[in-house]
């Protein structure tokens, strides 16, 4: 199987329309997602999650409680987010669609009928660690982002805060954008990310049966 890396971007979809289908587990996440970013989210499916009849009784998110229609992505939508699994047709159809309506469109199992892909993501405050395996192993990009979800303490919320407001204040106070690079760099010396791999038990065994190349 070819895996394709991608261009890793980041999207501005603040203040766009974005339809989500689906409404369980998987819908949740992209849809917080999206709201984070600042998305009109429009969802559709017959029912919805709990935390999603939260969102639309708020206000947050708007509820179509049906299957998909084609009139769904003919106003202008930016994104759709497909969550529904096991549905090929419904998947080629969004596919075909984004060609001539000119969306994006993202289908939860189906990479090949996908225009954008998902990384796991690590949020802490200003900060968005994306991470992705290309989808060679979605499991270990969901176990690298609970990792670094336990070493991106909430104190790294604080010190993005501080930096923002001191970056803010040098181009009020200094002048020379090279001067404001050097104070820049110099005030988050010292800031270092350190650790170790552990790599699991089946590699480990793995590695132990493979034969010895020749010489």
């Amino acid at each position: 199987m070819e895996f394709n890396p991608g261009f890793q971007v980041s999207l501005d979809v603040q203040g766009r329309t974005c339809l989500v289908l689906g409404g369980e587990d998987e819908a949740v996440e992209k849809i917080e997602r999206l709201l984070d970013a600042g998305a009109k989210v429009t969802v559709v499916n017959p029912t919805l999650h709990t935390i999603l009849r939260k969102h639309t009784a708020s206000g947050k998110i708007i509820h179509r409680g049906r299957l998909f229609r084609l009139t769904d992505v003919q106003n202008g939508v930016a994104v759709v987010m497909n969550t529904l699994v096991g549905d090929h047709d419904l998947a080629k159809q969004l596919y075909d669609l984004s060609k001539t309506e000119r969306f994006l469109v993202w289908s939860i199992d189906q990479p090949d009928l996908s225009t954008i892909t998902m990384p796991a993501l690590v949020k802490r405050g200003h900060l968005r660690v994306a991470i992705s395996t290309s989808g060679a192993s979605p499991s270990l990009a969901k176990a690298l982002r609970q990792d670094l979800e336990a070493v991106l303490d909430e104190e790294l919320i604080d010190i993005l805060n501080w930096l923002s407001k001191f970056r803010e204040s040098l181009r009020d106070s200094e002048p020379s954008e090279v001067k404001r690079r050097e104070q820049l760099q110099e005030v988050i010396d010292g800031f270092r990310l350190s650790g170790t791999l552990e790599y699991p038990k089946a590699w480990q065994e793995q590695q132990l049966v493979q034969p010895v190349k020749e010489s």
